[in-house]
């Protein structure tokens, strides 16, 4: 499972529905991935974010880095899709899950859709 910057944001605010579905996985033994851009969007308060802290301390969880490589896909990814109104950060997020073949949990189906549709999304 890839975690966009609302589904993190649903961590920390104990949204239900999104720890059920990361307790599923979990009991699944998935992982889940985290790209770094996402983390940097929602970071703000740092050891105070205690429920976002605890997700990224699991093992199962791998925030995935935004690296000159990555982030040169997601630029190409927005321009291939003529994508301009869609943050980079998205595109990272739309890579992430192709890469690891996994369902993304966003609150921003519709623009991930835009950038690849074949892509697994659950929306919030």
């Amino acid at each position: 499972m890839t975690l966009d910057a609302s589904a993190l944001i649903a961590v920390e605010g104990a949204d239900r529905r999104v720890g059920v579905l990361l307790q599923r996985a979990f009991e699944r033994g998935a992982r889940v991935f985290v790209p770094a851009g996402a983390l940097a969007q929602v970071w703000r308060r740092g050891p105070r974010q205690a429920r976002l802290a605890l997700l990224l301390e699991d093992p199962a969880v791998s925030v995935e880095t935004l690296d000159e490589k990555m982030a040169k896909a997601a630029g190409e990814l927005c321009g291939r899709r003529g994508t301009n109104d869609v943050d980079v950060i998205d595109a990272s997020v739309a890579l992430t899950g192709r890469r690891y073949r996994s369902i993304v949990l966003t609150g921003d189906s519709e623009d991930l859709l835009r950038l690849d549709p074949g892509l697994e999304v659950v929306g919030m």
